[in-house]
C-alpha cells in the first residue's frame, strides 16, 4: 500500500512570470480544493456491471430468456431502476441476466410484472411485407391480362 501512495505523481502547471513560495502554495491549495469537491459520477438506469458493483449495494439477478430486451429497458426506466444486462452465451439458447441492486427488489419485481404482462406489437418483417407487395402486383397484372382488349373501329356510319 505504501508503494502505491508514494508511486503516484501529479503534474501541476502554473503560468506565471516568477515562481515564489506563495504562488506554489496557492496553486497546490487550489488543486487540492478542486479534488475534494470532485464527486464521483453516479450512473443511473442501464449501466455496465462494473459501474453497478462500484455503488456498494448488494447485487441480485434475474434470468430472462426473451429476445425483446429493449422493451424491458423502457419499463425499467419507468420504475427508475439501476440495472445491468449480461448475455450468457454458454448455453445453446442465449439467455440474459439482469443484475440490479438488492434494495430495488420491489421495484424490479413490479417492472418484471409489467414487462411480462405487456404484449409487444410486432410489425411484420420487411421480407413478409415485400412478399405481400409482390403478390398484389402479380394479382393486378393477372387482372389486366384477363380482360380482353376489343378494338372496335366504329365511326358511327353504317352502310
Amino acid at each position: 500500500m505504501q508503494e502505491e501512495v508514494t508511486g503516484k505523481a501529479v503534474a501541476l502547471i502554473v503560468d506565471g512570470a516568477r515562481m515564489s513560495e506563495q504562488v506554489l502554495e496557492k496553486a497546490i491549495t487550489t488543486y487540492l480544493d478542486a479534488q475534494k469537491n470532485k464527486q464521483p459520477k453516479i450512473y443511473r438506469g442501464k449501466q455496465s456491471l462494473k459501474h453497478l458493483a462500484q455503488q456498494n449495494a448488494g447485487l441480485a439477478s434475474i434470468e430472462i430468456s426473451d429476445k425483446n430486451i429493449k422493451a424491458f429497458t423502457q419499463v425499467a426506466k419507468k420504475y427508475h431502476v439501476d440495472f445491468a444486462l449480461k448475455k450468457d452465451t454458454a448455453a445453446d439458447h442465449p439467455r440474459y441476466l439482469v443484475f440490479f441492486k438488492s434494495r430495488d427488489a420491489d421495484a424490479i419485481t413490479a417492472a418484471f410484472q409489467e414487462f411480462t404482462a405487456k404484449k409487444v406489437l410486432r410489425k411484420p418483417s420487411i421480407r413478409k411485407r415485400l412478399a405481400l407487395a409482390k403478390e398484389k402486383v402479380q394479382q393486378k397484372e393477372n387482372r389486366q391480362f384477363d380482360r380482353e382488349k376489343a378494338k372496335v373501329k366504329d365511326r358511327g356510319v353504317e352502310l
